[in-house]
């Protein structure tokens, strides 16, 4: 089994990274896809490059930095086939990354997700993601981040979600979700999308097989205040969407609590009000997002203990902590 697939980059002055990552596409074992960059107005010549060195790239070129999930959304509706695939500008995949998130399609009925394994490239040792991991509180992290690669990340398996920045899904699930919410952004867009798509009984795979190496925030601004704030907005975006009644009202103290914590720690020890100001305009943004929870929930197909097996129990703040704390490494940020 196959079929063709448009692999989407969406890129923001990333010409740097670009060389790398579109040369390791064309070493693919896989031979029945194309690339789709699509560029949100950048203006490092990110787009003459593609144009001079890589003819076979389609440049879908924008004014303006529409953003990850609307650059990826608009990549979509220009792709082709039965599959489409999310890569980040600042990776480099194997040769035969693309085959094994193909092959991991077929491997149990309703997969609709498959994701890859991504190392650090300066640390190619290291995971930085096996795909999405989500609790009980709505808390979502990289599996296996910071861990070994000879210990962590070997199985073949189900998993909440894919990491968009090497991802591969199916079409028909991106027509029934609609694909992933343009007002993210970026950030969590990949956690809502697979959340949905659980809701509507899709189901994820992690194909280790699928290999790429990752220079984490390459391209992007690891630990920026932009990032805090979008981080915790749209983690509450999410929530308000997309977890099950009467579980989330049950759960609404330990989120509240886990809140609080967070935002504590982040005005007391990094002088951070982003992380406040992010949660507010997320509540803020309640009575718009309500009218979606209402049509999200109502699609559902899925029962609360169906969902719940496929999230992780919930920890304490230390661990809640050390889930992120190989981000921090300067190594990670090359």
């Amino acid at each position: 089994m196959g079929g063709h697939v448009t692999v989407v980059i969406v890129n923001w002055n990333g010409e740097g990274y670009l060389e790398r990552c579109l040369s390791s596409l064309r070493q693919q074992t896989y031979a029945d896809f194309e690339v789709l960059l699509v560029d949100n107005g950048s203006s490092d010549g990110s787009a003459a490059l593609v144009r001079e060195r890589f003819p076979e790239v389609r440049l879908l070129a924008l004014e303006r930095n529409a953003g990850f999930a609307t650059g990826n959304n608009l990549g979509i509706r220009a792709s082709q086939g039965a599959y489409v695939a999310t890569l980040n500008n600042d990776t480099e995949a194997e040769p035969g990354w693309l085959a094994a998130l193909v092959a991991g399609m077929e491997a149990a009925p309703r997969v609709g997700m498959c994701a890859s394994k991504m190392l650090f490239f300066h640390q190619r040792e290291r995971i930085n993601s096996t795909g999405i991991a989500v609790d009980r509180l709505g808390i979502a992290w990289d599996r296996d981040g910071g861990r070994l690669d000879a210990g962590a990340g070997l199985a073949l398996g189900e998993v909440f979600g894919p990491c968009a920045g090497a991802a591969l899904y199916r079409r028909e699930l991106l027509e029934e979700t609609g694909g992933f919410d343009d007002g993210y952004f970026y950030l969590y867009e990949d956690v809502d999308l697979a959340w949905r798509a659980r809701l509507l009984g899709w189901r994820a795979w992690y194909c280790p097989a699928a290999r790429v190496y990752h220079v984490h925030a390459g391209a992007g601004t690891e630990g920026s205040p932009m990032k805090s704030y979008l981080l915790a907005r749209n983690r509450i975006w999410t929530l308000i969407k997309d977890y099950p009644g009467p579980q989330w009202y049950v759960r609404l103290p330990l989120i509240w609590l886990y809140d609080l914590l967070a935002v504590g720690y982040s005005l007391l020890r990094r002088g951070d009000a982003q992380t406040l100001r992010g949660r507010l305009a997320g509540y803020a943004a309640f009575p718009r997002l309500w009218p979606q929870r209402v049509a999200i929930q109502r699609r559902r197909q899925v029962s609360w203990p169906a969902l719940a097996r496929q999230m992780a129990p919930l920890s304490g703040p230390f661990r809640v902590w050390r889930r992120f704390a190989h981000l921090s490494r300067r190594a990670d940020r090359l």
